[in-house]
């Protein structure tokens, strides 16, 4: 599986370590945040709330780096709009990964 990098914030920052090291805090401030709301929302079967949290949480998918993850949450954003929990596992690995790897920044 793809593992989250920081190439994409260097790209954006143009070299500017202070914007790197806000949007990273950013990122490590909301995403347990984010990521707590969606268990919840899914937990009390609340699809269209969680495919909201979701869409949030995709953006820092695709923010790390992910590709091929941003498409599995896409997909999964979807799926909880019609009600349907297919790809879950997937999508809830993508976030063990990204809760991993942020610890460790």
């Amino acid at each position: 599986m793809e593992q989250p990098n920081l190439s994409y914030i260097h790209s954006m920052s143009g070299g500017d370590k202070a914007f790197e090291e806000k949007l990273i805090g950013i990122i490590k401030n909301e995403f347990p945040q984010e990521k707590e709301v969606y268990y919840k929302n899914l937990k009390d079967s609340n699809f269209k709330l969680a495919a909201e949290n979701v869409h949030k949480l995709k953006h820092k998918i695709s923010i790390l780096g992910l590709t091929e993850s941003y498409e599995i949450a896409v997909a999964f954003e979807n799926n909880l709009l019609e009600g349907n929990t297919k790809l879950q596992e997937e999508f809830e690995s993508i976030l063990k990964i990204i809760t991993n790897y942020l610890q460790k920044l």
